[in-house]
């Protein structure tokens, strides 16, 4: 699968993106058909701690899946989009496998 980290207003580290693509491998193990991942990275200017905005676009065929979480740091938004992705894919695929 093909990672694509988007990080405008700032420079993403070099072991977030080696995080971010760690951990988009282990969604491979529930669906091996996924094309593409795409990452984007915001910080929102407020008081808040929660600013770090992470959104994830998983490709697979018959269409897209989204996730958008925020959190204090960009890895656990990253875990966070994470575990969701797993749900959907597990979904899809039990949907999948009863129209079989």
């Amino acid at each position: 699968m093909k990672v694509n980290v988007q990080a405008p207003n700032f420079a993403a580290d070099v072991k977030l993106v080696q995080f971010i693509e760690k951990r988009l491998s282990k969604l491979e193990q529930f669906y091996d058909r996924i094309i593409f991942a795409d990452v984007f990275l915001k910080v929102q200017k407020t008081s808040e701690k929660e600013n770090k905005h992470t959104e994830i676009l998983i490709s697979i065929p018959g269409g897209d899946l989204i996730c958008k979480k925020e959190a204090k740091t960009f890895e656990a938004a990253t875990d966070e989009c994470i575990q969701s992705l797993e749900r959907q894919l597990k979904k899809r695929k039990q949907k999948q496998r009863a129209h079989a």
